[in-house]
């Protein structure tokens, strides 16, 4: 099928509106700096929430998760202070919202959009327990009820559109975190990254991981754009 043909078929969609439509807000909300300001939150929840999960899978035991409200956080876990679990823990968060995307983008795919909802505020509550401060409390409650709500009260289109914009919204967001990483260890600004601590254990490079934390981020953004225009 050549690329005119491709085009039409998207265009021949009844949801095309709905996809396009998602993906140029959810870009908004990613490439708008006074906006990205606010909505980066929810990428860092998802950072954070990587961390954490991969603590526990790695047999680490999970002390608490604090979220900060210039956008960083901070996951403590208790357990050995190297090997293959530190490194995985560590390497979990910058992944883990491009994770998500793809994976939400998989359920989209499959029109499970309300599941795919109700797993985000199962895993919302969840996280919550593990919250320390303030500010981490109120941004997962908020951004779990706003979730919760559609989930329960909005009509299937709405739903649909919100499902959409999620998925494209950490696909896309999972991507400038990076690169505001890699600028902030130019400067000289962010020493204790998690790009320089997996350095610190594993002797590669701190620049190799940001490039390995890159290339998942695009490569998610890739298949999952290509799951939610269905081509």
């Amino acid at each position: 099928m050549d690329a005119m043909a491709t085009i039409e078929q998207f265009w021949d969609r009844p949801d095309a509106v709905v996809v396009l439509g998602s993906a140029v807000v959810a870009l908004f909300l990613v490439v708008s700096r006074p906006v990205w300001r606010v909505s980066r939150n929810v990428v860092t929840i998802a950072h954070e929430g990587g961390h954490a999960l991969f603590a526990l899978l790695s047999g680490r035991r999970l002390s608490g998760i604090t979220l900060h409200s210039d956008t960083s956080g901070v996951t403590v876990s208790r357990g050995r202070t190297t090997g293959f679990g530190m490194v995985l823990t560590g390497f979990a968060g910058y992944v883990a919202p491009s994770l998500l995307g793809l994976g939400g983008a998989v359920l989209v795919a499959a029109e499970q959009i309300r599941p795919l909802l109700w797993v985000s505020t199962a895993l919302l509550v969840a996280m919550l327990v593990m919250i320390r401060n303030v500010f981490g409390v109120i941004s997962v409650v908020v951004t779990g009820g706003i979730v919760f709500a559609v989930s329960w009260f909005a009509t299937q289109p709405v739903q649909d559109a919100f499902g959409y914009l999620v998925c494209w919204f950490l696909l896309l967001g999972g991507v400038r975190p990076v690169w505001e990483l890699q600028r902030k260890r130019v400067r000289g600004r962010a020493p204790s990254s998690d790009a320089d601590q997996l350095a610190r254990l594993t002797g590669v490079p701190g620049t190799v991981w940001v490039l390995v934390f890159g290339a998942v981020a695009l490569a998610c953004l890739y298949f999952g754009g290509l799951l939610l225009v269905d081509m």
